[in-house]
């Protein structure tokens, strides 16, 4: 499957689809930490991809978002950001109110 197609499967497959530097579990960069962490603290279910184990997804999220930087996070299909803007929105709440909107669970 051409990377592009990939892509938009996971993004339309999954309410919230993370592209990241190794796993939820095993973060790789403090980056993709600082995201897990604040999904991970909302009670947010997501699927996350590690793009350091496929050279093609990790220029490919890049080119398919025009986002020079990864993480990355979509929410319904739709990109928020990287961990910057994803910070913000969670400070905010402004992201506790795009999962609400988009009808993806929080916890309380």
């Amino acid at each position: 499957m051409a990377t592009d197609a990939r892509i938009k499967t996971d993004i339309e497959t999954n309410d919230v689809m993370l592209y990241m530097k190794g796993t939820p579990m095993f973060p790789q960069c403090g980056f993709s930490a600082r995201v897990i962490q604040i999904l991970t603290h909302m009670g947010v279910p997501f699927n996350s991809a590690n793009v350091l184990e496929d050279d093609a997804l990790r220029e490919g999220v890049k080119s398919f978002s025009q986002w020079p930087t990864i993480p990355q996070l979509y929410v319904k299909g739709e990109f928020v950001g990287g961990c910057d803007i994803v910070t913000e929105m969670f400070q905010s709440g402004e992201l506790e109110t795009l999962m609400k909107e988009s009808g993806v669970p929080v916890k309380a």
